[in-house]
Parts: structure tokens; C-alpha cells; sequence
């Protein structure tokens, strides 16, 4: 008898579902992104157990009739995809034809569905992969998709779950994040007792993320918007004589990017913070992951992280999405391209931005970047024992955001027949008592109060309380967004320098307010720009020692420096092998001698050798350049604890106004805090 075999159906199905479900929040991805091929405008999604026990989804889509219904539930059946070159151009965020019939495996399903064609809908129910019950049902245009006892039949499978707050912080991330992308559609996220979600449609993202996260998260970010033609970077029209006359002249297509960026001032301790949609699919992608990283190079330390929300439009056959059956990884046709058009967007919204740093909002990051402070997983709901809260790693096997990063959900505004107030802030100081019946009073103590004025009179109708909040959500998006924009560094060059502060800061004022520069990173800033446009003419200034510096390194020190010589030479070094492990430096950039030359050299080789050994590769020249610049103006600029005259500060703020980026240093670090004139007289109890 022959050892090869073909695997039963069901077998086949439970292997699929091991790739394409491990978790509840899998499985909402998949009737998720279902309901929103199917033109669904209104999205209910409810849970309870974290999704083990029950997983509802309710859409007024377009529905199925009783033939599709039947072969949804087959492998590989679709309506997404017709032949192979379909492939080369999906447009939609399902097409495998996979995830139905694995859920239906592991789980038991009711389906219920309609269409406006048909006079009846149709009931569908389905345990362990068999058809237990077909008929006709009166149910309402659109679908709604019953999963209860997930892994029922697979025990080993359930074990693997993590706690049931944990799962539920895998859902209500993922139901927010396409609740982010697609602000126009009504989403709502319910658990056994509490409403986690609900957002009505808004006009702009803007107002979507004020409605999730509220007005102090909305208020740290920043907008960005960029365009790009393909044929500009490789996808050029054909010449005449290649091109068939009879055929259209082909649209060149457009990288599109919009979204929201932080400020320099926040910062995280991971990238979960970094939310990516590529047409409207949240993705995990390494390369645009990078790209961001390289955007806030030089702007905010190595070891932080930003907080990004990006939205990237292209056309569907620059992008494969059939790589990885959670579909959460993609391949660009164009790689270099796309990254390099993320990065120098966003930079490019950095330098034109320049935003400021408050006093307030830099105490606020101590505590946000403190491993110990950070706040609890939305799941954390009253009732629940401490040791519930199993954190999420930083990025499951899936690819689904955990829920515990910089934006963290407040409490929606409650319709009428909501109940009680949903779940607590984690700002608020308490906990909300579930049996306080006047969620008016609750919300008034808990929410702050741009946030109440989102919540509707009691008695209004469903249709105004809608446009109410509508109404009030665009005009407080708009007042948070023209305060963000006023609260910039382009008023640096007005400052009035008043003195030193211990022979380390810088004291000035002028109209906006009071204002503390750091001597120190506002003069590594200046040189940082300067030695960097120096470098791309070909005209730094160079100085020769009067004796050869002798640098001892280590025999894997010298294979760098052999590497990255020719950079240094350009940088205004010249230096060369005085043996096999010395180095002889005989010209250095002006401003680095003795001590600092020597640590300075040191530490751009051991960082190289750093980035090589991590990443397996060589830093491409640009960002080794970046690196160099950064050290040089480091050990070159004005020290703490040095006395300043007047004309020096004036001097200095004066360069420091003139520099495209003077938020940080180029390691990072705040340049310049302001105390508004606001917030002094606030302190002073004036307003």
C-alpha cells in the first residue's frame, strides 16, 4: 500500500483554518473585511468570552441568495476573483475564498442573509464543517453571521487562547482600526455587558479619531497628505512605436498618503503605536515600518518609537496581497519607491510642521514612555481580577495591534436603550460602578469636557442626536486642529534672550510666552544642518594637527573603519592605518580636537559596527552620513555648565531659528520647551 494519501475535507479545512484563524480576533478580521466588500455602510459587531463563546456580525450589505450562501461555506468559493490575472489586481480585502469554510470547521455558524432581489432570505447552520439545516427565513437585506463555541471540536487548539480580556483587546483593536479607515461607515463593537464601540459616520478622519480617542490624543498629532505619480519613478508611458494606437493611453496611477503623525515629544517604547492601511487594509509591513523609523531619524531617539497613522493609496496591481494568508503581510512591486516616498513625506510634514513642546506635554511623555505606567488594556473592565490582564505581545502571529499603545479608546456618546455608561477612562482616577443607573451624572465626573460635549440630551431622536454630534465633532476637530497649528517654532526668531539658567539653559521670551532652550542640542543642531549642507557640496572645512592623533582600536574596529573611510574622508578627516591596530588621524573638521576627536571617532565606528552586526547588512551612505554628521556636531557644540555673553545667545537662537528642524537634536533630545502665555496665566488663575 502506497504512503501517499489525500487528506479528508474536514481535515483539509482544520489545517486551513490553523493559517487563516488562531484567535477570535481572526476571526472578526475575516467577517469583517467580508462585510466591507459587500458595501455594508453599518457594521454591529458583538462578543462575548472574548470572542470564544459567541462572535456576531450584522451588516446591511448587499447579501447573499440561497445558491452563494451554500457555496460560501466551500472551499475556495468567491465571488472576489475570476481567473489568475485577477491576482495581479485585488481591489478587495477578501478573495482567498478561504476563511468561511475553515471558521465553519472549528466552530459552530448560523448565517443568516438577503437580498433585495429575492422575497426571502435564507438561514443557513453549520457545525464542524457539516450542513445541519437549510430554509428560508424572514430576516432583513444584508447578512448576519453567528460563530459560537470557537475550536469546540479542536480542545488542543482552545488551550492556546490567552485570557479572556486579552482576546477581547485584540478585537476592540481591530474593529477600531477599520473604524479609523473608514469613517464614513457606522461601527459599533458590544462585549456580553458593555459597549466598547460607537462611532457614526463623520466627514474627515480627523473627526473619526477625536470621536475614538478624544481630543487630548487628536491634539498630539499632526496631519500629512503627499502625491506621487508612478510614471515618475519607473512606470514611465510607452514611446510611440512600442505603443498599440488602438489602446488608451494608460493612466499612470498615484501613490497617494495621507494620515495623522506624532510629534517629536511623544514618544513610545514600541512600534505598536504604528497603525498602516494600504487601500484600506491594515497591514504589518517591514519596509514601510522602516521607512517611518527613517522619517524621525535624527528627531527622536533611536530606541523610541512615533506614533503614526498612515493611510497609503496605490493602484492594485503595485501591490500583492497574496503572501500570506492572514493577508496582513504585502509585497511592492515597487519597494524602493514606496519607502522612499513614506519617508520624505512625512519628514518633509516634520520640517514644515516644526511643532513646539509644552512644559505639560513633556512631563505627560515622562510617563508615557515609563514601562511601569503604562495604562491598562481597554479590557481591564470592572470586576475583573488583576491577573486577567495578560498582556498581548508586541505583534501576534496574525498581525493584529494590541490594544494597549497611545491611543486608548473614551467612552463613546450612548444612544437611547445603551444603558449604563460603557466602561471607564483609563486617565480616571476610579472605577465606574456598573450599577449607577444615571450615566449622565457618571459621564459629567469621568469625561473631560470637550469629550461631554459630545454626549446627546436625553429624549432626542435618533436622527438628531446624530447630527448634533456631528455638528459638535467638526467644530471641536476644527478648534483642536487650528490650535495645533498655531503651536509651532517659526516664532524662534523673535526671542529676546534674558539670561542663563546654571550656565546650561537659555531663558527668552517673546509674545507666545516663556521659552527654555537647551545650549547644548540648540547648538548640535545648527552644526548638525550645516556640517550635513557642507557635506552635499563637497566643502567642509578641515583642520590639520600639528602632531598625527593615534587612535587604538580593536582589529574588528579597523575592518570597519576600512569600510566606512571614504565617508570620514568626505566629512573632513583624514586618517589611515598606523598598524595593525592604530589608527592615525592627521586632519579632523574644525571644532573636534584632543579628547573629543578621539571619542568621537570611536563612537561613529562602534555604532557602525553595531547596525551591521544587528541588521546583516552595511548602513546605506545616507544614513551613515546622518550618523557622522550628528556625532561630529555632538562633540563640537557648546557644552552645559558654559557661561554665555548675550550676543552669543542672541547669536545662537537667531542660527537655531533658521534650521529646518530645531524640535530636537539630532539624538533626539528636546531642543526648546515653551510655557504659553496661556498656561502662565491659567497658573495665575487670570483665565
Amino acid at each position: 500500500m502506497g504512503r501517499i494519501r489525500i487528506l479528508p475535507d474536514h481535515v483539509a479545512n482544520q489545517i486551513a483554518a490553523g493559517e487563516v484563524v488562531d484567535r477570535p480576533a481572526s476571526v472578526v478580521k475575516e467577517l469583517l473585511e467580508n462585510s466591507l466588500d459587500a458595501g455594508a455602510t453599518r457594521i454591529r459587531v458583538e462578543v462575548e468570552a472574548g470572542g470564544r463563546k459567541l462572535i456576531r456580525i450584522t451588516d446591511d450589505g448587499h447579501g447573499m441568495n440561497r445558491d452563494d450562501a451554500l457555496l460560501a461555506f466551500e472551499r475556495h468559493g468567491t465571488s472576489k476573483l475570476r481567473t489568475a490575472d485577477d491576482l495581479l489586481s485585488i481591489a478587495t480585502l477578501g478573495f482567498r475564498g478561504e476563511a468561511l469554510p475553515s471558521i465553519a470547521s472549528v466552530a459552530r455558524v448560523l448565517l443568516e442573509t438577503a437580498t433585495v432581489e429575492d422575497p426571502a432570505g435564507t438561514r443557513l447552520e453549520i457545525a464542524g464543517g457539516k450542513i445541519l439545516r437549510v430554509e428560508d427565513a424572514a430576516v432583513p437585506v444584508g447578512t448576519s453571521i453567528c460563530i459560537q463555541d470557537l475550536f469546540f471540536n479542536t480542545p488542543a487548539r482552545r488551550k492556546f487562547l490567552r485570557a479572556e480580556s486579552t482576546e477581547l483587546s485584540h478585537v476592540t483593536a481591530l474593529v477600531t482600526h477599520y473604524a479609523l479607515v473608514h469613517p464614513e461607515k457606522h461601527f459599533e463593537l458590544f462585549s456580553a455587558t458593555h459597549t466598547l464601540l460607537m462611532a457614526p459616520p463623520v466627514a474627515r478622519p480627523a473627526e473619526r479619531i477625536y470621536q475614538i480617542f478624544g481630543a487630548e490624543t487628536l491634539g498630539q498629532l499632526l496631519p500629512v497628505a503627499a502625491e506621487s505619480a508612478l510614471e515618475r519613478a519607473g512606470l514611465p508611458e510607452p514611446p510611440p512605436w512600442k505603443r498599440n494606437p488602438d489602446e488608451p493611453k494608460r493612466d499612470p496611477g498615484f501613490l497617494r498618503i495621507s494620515g495623522f503623525y506624532s510629534k517629536p515629544e511623544l514618544q513610545k517604547l514600541n512600534r505598536n503605536s504604528i497603525y498602516i492601511f494600504i487601500n484600506k487594509r491594515l497591514i504589518r509591513d517591514r519596509l514601510l515600518l522602516h521607512a517611518i523609523s527613517e522619517a524621525y531619524r535624527n528627531i527622536i531617539p533611536p530606541t523610541s518609537f512615533p506614533v503614526v497613522l498612515l493611510f497609503l493609496e496605490m493602484p492594485p496591481e503595485e501591490v500583492d496581497v497574496n503572501v500570506h494568508p492572514a493577508k496582513t503581510e504585502v509585497r511592492f512591486r515597487q519597494q524602493n519607491l514606496i519607502h522612499d516616498f513614506v519617508r520624505d513625506s512625512l519628514r518633509a510634514a516634520l520640517v514644515k510642521s516644526r511643532p513646539t513642546a509644552g512644559f505639560l506635554a513633556a512631563l505627560d511623555n515622562t510617563v508615557l514612555a515609563s514601562p511601569t505606567l503604562m495604562p491598562p488594556p481597554i479590557s481591564h473592565l470592572p470586576g475583573q481580577p488583576d491577573d486577567a490582564l495578560a498582556q498581548p505581545s508586541e505583534l501576534d502571529s496574525e498581525g493584529i495591534y494590541p490594544a494597549d499603545s497611545a491611543f486608548q479608546l473614551v467612552p463613546p456618546a450612548p444612544s437611547p436603550g445603551m444603558g449604563n455608561l460603557p466602561f471607564l477612562p483609563h486617565e480616571s482616577p476610579g472605577r465606574f460602578d456598573p450599577q449607577q443607573q444615571n450615566w449622565q451624572a457618571a459621564a459629567a465626573a469621568l469625561f473631560s469636557p470637550m469629550a461631554e460635549a459630545l454626549i446627546p440630551a436625553q429624549g432626542e431622536d435618533n436622527v438628531t442626536q446624530s447630527q448634533t454630534q456631528m455638528s459638535d465633532t467638526s467644530q471641536l476637530t476644527t478648534s483642536v486642529e487650528v490650535h495645533r497649528e498655531q503651536s509651532n517654532l517659526n516664532s524662534l526668531s523673535t526671542l529676546r534672550p534674558l539670561g542663563q539658567l546654571r550656565d546650561s539653559f537659555i531663558l527668552a521670551v517673546n509674545d507666545e510666552g516663556l521659552w527654555i532652550i537647551d545650549q547644548h542640542v540648540a547648538h548640535e543642531r545648527v552644526l548638525f544642518e550645516k556640517i550635513l549642507a557642507s557635506r552635499d557640496v563637497e566643502s567642509v572645512q578641515r583642520q590639520r594637527l600639528l602632531m598625527p592623533l593615534l587612535v587604538d582600536l580593536q582589529p574588528w574596529q579597523m575592518a570597519v573603519f576600512a569600510n566606512i573611510a571614504d565617508e570620514l574622508d568626505r566629512n573632513g578627516f583624514e586618517a589611515e592605518p598606523f598598524g595593525p591596530r592604530t589608527l592615525a588621524v592627521k586632519a579632523a573638521p574644525v571644532g573636534l580636537e584632543g579628547r573629543e576627536l578621539e571619542r568621537m571617532l570611536t563612537e561613529v565606528i562602534e555604532q557602525a559596527g553595531g547596525e551591521a552586526e544587528v541588521t546583516g547588512r552595511q548602513e546605506d551612505m545616507s544614513t551613515l552620513r546622518r550618523r557622522i554628521a550628528a556625532s561630529i556636531a555632538c562633540h563640537s557644540a557648546i557644552k552645559v555648565n558654559t557661561p554665555l555673553e548675550s550676543q552669543k545667545m542672541d547669536w545662537l537662537l537667531k542660527e537655531l531659528s533658521k534650521t529646518e528642524h530645531p524640535t530636537s537634536c539630532p539624538h533626539g533630545r528636546p531642543i526648546a520647551l515653551r510655557y504659553s502665555w496661556k498656561e502662565i496665566q491659567r497658573a495665575f488663575q487670570r483665565i
